[in-house]
């Protein structure tokens, strides 16, 4: 037998060894920590009192123009320093928060915690009466961050960065750019300046702009049910009856294990000053606790007491043995397999160039694959109508979760859809390969598998956290003229880009156009028009064109923030295309112009636009053209 072969099958049976020894030391610290698995639930309270305040207390941090004012035990919000009759404080921001962080979500079962605060708080202008901006009660995470002064109340930096916060703020200014109802509100804020929920404060009979009275403010807020309450009232007085605010909000995906608590302010072109007077926070959230074991690790007591005590234990020379017996194996190995090597050192470095030009060779890029009935119908919960995110006449969309934690959307097709006999998943899994192929483009949703078998067919893509462009634009706060200006040359740079690729988008609406995490336009649902038709196949010069009609009615959309639905002009109803092409020949732009964006509206940049849908919807244009028109 060659001397090679036999070496290595001892330094196989030395390794064997080895590792049995691992094993059993592995083995014994799983008799060691299994019986930590089983925990009894608690719960992890924290409980914040401020009465008043003075500077010693080391408990709150002031950040920015935060300050406490000693002589009056407040928080103000910016400081009422002397000077501030000689130099207003405008444009002035600041944070105040507790200066330990608190347990606000249970990673394990993903429960936010259930907290309850109430505090009171007065706003004062000190040379003029206009109005400031406002405050906000805040969750954050972290104690250094403080956000931009003006409207942005100091909750955020930036709209493009995604930030985990949450806010409800006390907005005593109006601006429509940030979806404002009037100068005299409160909203709930998840992640951004823009509010979800904006109730109107004088429906609790309490104006924000009376500066003679102090406020008081309860929010409840119960994990369990995912819900939120906020009563505004008189300090002093009792809780009011009715909540000012009550709605579904789950905060999970807005909470980071540990937060910290506190208020956010800021000041604009006024010097309104903000003062905190009292403050008290509670919280509970569901925490697990591990228990004692009842098994005892005798090897691993046995080595602490070799490596710590001085009792002389006698040390086992076994493991250095074998690590010297083994290192003198494998030098003789490797100097055999040196001068073996020698006799094929030509084929050797023939193959050697060989393997490298294969090493070398490009990764193909990931595909989408086939997933199972079951993988989808699991990550939907069982395609539960609280996941729906968008539906037309082809079928649903849903949210889901794949089991390793990627987040996807998933095109349900409509069993009568699938009776047509336009549908052929032979052609469907032909485009998917084009798809694949030649689409790469951040504004162009990933299709990431599918699914078919006898019951069921569908299309699985990348899950967008912010949603469809119907949502933001009809259901969600208002947006404001910047954004919608920037989301029109979003999807018409993705789809001038597809259109290059010889390949039509075939969907276009609301409905299939997402918000990323910095809340572009992201096309989905493209590519696969032919399965309402037969024209994207036999003419996709044809399909476009309808691409661009699509885009002309899709700007027409955004701008006026309607559907496509009849209207009436003069004594006739006409479409949404008839009404703006007539209010814009006879130059009254404002009264098909959102009026939920009010005044802040670039009139220059809306006409444009305008012009530009209406000619998309009119003539032959291609996407190419558009692009440059609105970069013009």
């Amino acid at each position: 037998m060659d001397a090679v072969p036999c070496l290595w099958w001892m330094l196989l049976i030395i390794s064997i060894i080895l590792l049995a020894q691992q094993e059993s030391q592995l083995l014994a610290h799983k008799i060691s920590f299994k019986h930590h698995r089983k925990r009894p639930s608690t719960n992890a309270t924290n409980n914040l009192h401020f009465p008043n305040y003075h500077s010693s207390n080391s408990e709150l941090k002031c950040i920015g123009s935060a300050r406490i004012a000693e002589d009056k035990g407040v928080i103000q919000i910016p400081h009422a320093s002397p000077q501030l009759e000689v130099e207003p404080q405008t444009y002035q921001v600041g944070r105040v928060l507790y200066s330990s962080h608190i347990r606000l979500f249970d990673p394990l079962t993903l429960t936010p915690a259930s907290f309850q605060t109430t505090f009171s708080f007065q706003f004062t202008n000190s040379t003029t009466n206009r109005g400031g901006n406002g405050l906000a009660f805040v969750i954050v995470p972290d104690e250094f961050t403080i956000g931009k002064p003006g409207p942005w109340l100091g909750i955020v930096n930036d709209a493009c960065n995604h930030y985990k916060v949450f806010a409800v703020e006390f907005d005593t200014s109006h601006d429509p750019q940030f979806g404002d109802p009037n100068d005299d509100h409160i909203g709930i804020n998840l992640g951004t300046i823009v509010s979800f929920k904006t109730p109107n404060s004088s429906e609790a009979s309490v104006s924000l702009h009376n500066h003679t009275v102090v406020h008081r403010v309860w929010i409840t807020y119960d994990g369990y049910l995912r819900w939120i309450t906020v009563h505004l009232g008189i300090d002093g007085d009792p809780i009011p009856s009715q909540p000012l605010l009550s709605s579904p909000l789950n905060l999970s995906p807005f909470l980071e294990e540990y937060m910290f608590v506190g208020f956010s302010a800021s000041t604009g072109d006024s010097s309104q000053i903000h003062n905190i007077f009292s403050w008290n926070f509670s919280s509970t959230v569901p925490a697990s606790l591990p228990i004692p074991t009842t098994k005892i690790c005798h090897r691993n007591v046995k080595h602490q007491v070799s490596k710590y005590s001085k009792t002389g234990q006698r040390e086992q020379p076994s493991s250095f043995l074998v690590f010297v017996t083994l290192l003198g194996l494998c030098s003789l190995a490797s100097l055999s397999f040196y001068f073996s090597s020698q006799r094929n050192q030509r084929s050797s470095e023939e193959a050697f160039p060989r393997f490298l030009e294969r090493r070398k060779r490009p990764m193909l890029p990931s595909r989408p694959r086939k997933n199972t009935y079951s993988e989808l119908y699991s990550a939907t919960q069982r395609f539960s109508s609280v996941h729906v995110l968008a539906s037309d006449a082809s079928g649903v969309l849903y949210r889901g979760t794949l089991t390793n934690g990627f987040h996807v959307a998933v095109k349900r097709f409509s069993a009568q859809f699938l009776g047509s006999s336009r549908f052929d998943w032979a052609r469907v899994l032909k485009r998917f390969g084009e798809i694949t192929r030649v689409v790469a483009h951040p504004s162009l949703q990933n299709i990431r598998g599918w699914c078919c078998d006898s019951r069921e067919s569908m299309i699985v893509y990348d899950h967008y956290r912010n949603g469809s462009l119907d949502r933001w634009l009809f259901g969600l706060g208002t947006l404001p003229w910047t954004w919608r200006f920037k989301l029109i040359k979003d999807i018409a740079v993705a789809l001038s880009f597809l259109h290059s690729k010889q390949l039509a988008h075939g969907n276009l609406s609301t409905t299939s156009i997402f918000l990323d995490v910095n809340y572009r336009a992201v096309l989905g649902d493209y590519g696969f028009g032919f399965l309402s038709g037969e024209s994207a196949r036999d003419d996709p010069v044809s399909s476009m064109r309808a691409d661009v009609f699509g885009f002309g009615m899709l700007v027409l959309e955004i701008v006026t923030g309607t559907k496509e639905k009849a209207k009436e002009v003069g004594n006739e109803e006409v479409g949404l295309l008839g009404f703006v092409g007539e209010m814009h020949e006879k130059g009254e732009v404002v009264k098909v112009v959102d009026e939920k964006m009010g005044d802040r509206v670039n009139w220059e940049e809306a006409g444009r636009v305008l012009k530009i849908g209406l000619s998309c919807s009119t003539a032959n244009y291609s996407m190419n053209e558009v692009v440059k028109c609105l970069n013009e």
